[in-house]
């Protein structure tokens, strides 16, 4: 090896040092905004921001079951068991989300790239760059085989 080759692969070895630091400050920096919004939302008094609705079990199919399993892993601490809303998240099983007012492409950008608060009082909704859009997909299906079975159908808007 030359000493000009040798002084490539060092220089590579440090770029890619570099972007896992990088990489780590964010995903903890990310990590960080998460538990202090969490610690904000769950230490307001303010209980009347809180809608939650009672939801119906619906019968799942394979990929509403799949999307099941995402959503309490990824979204159910905002938005409630059976996506019925908590005081950190508006309730997804509620008719402002049918199909026709929020298709299927809002829950893809919100997930991708966050929400602006716009219909309830719970603050703007993080982007989730843990939750591909394969996941998504399977989400969406459960949230809205939910919907179907309470009654939330497409209207148009």
């Amino acid at each position: 090896m030359t000493k000009r080759s040798v002084k490539r692969q060092e220089e590579r070895r440090e770029l890619k040092r570099r972007k896992q630091l990088i990489l780590a400050a964010a995903l903890g920096l990310a990590a960080l905004v998460a538990v202090a919004l969490l610690a904000y939302f769950a230490l307001s008094d303010d209980e009347s921001a809180a809608v939650t609705v009672e939801v119906l079990p619906a019968e799942l199919s394979a990929d509403g079951q799949q999307g099941e399993a995402l959503f309490k892993a990824n979204c159910q601490a905002c938005h409630g068991p059976n996506a019925s809303g908590t005081k950190l998240g508006p309730p997804l099983i509620h008719d402002i989300y049918n199909p026709g007012h929020h298709s299927d492409d809002a829950f893809y950008l919100a997930a991708a790239t966050g929400v602006r608060q716009h219909h309830w009082p719970y603050g703007d909704m993080p982007a989730q760059p843990q939750v591909s859009r394969e996941d998504v997909t399977l989400i969406i299906r459960f949230v809205r085989e939910l919907q179907e079975a309470n009654g939330i159908v497409r209207k148009a808007y």
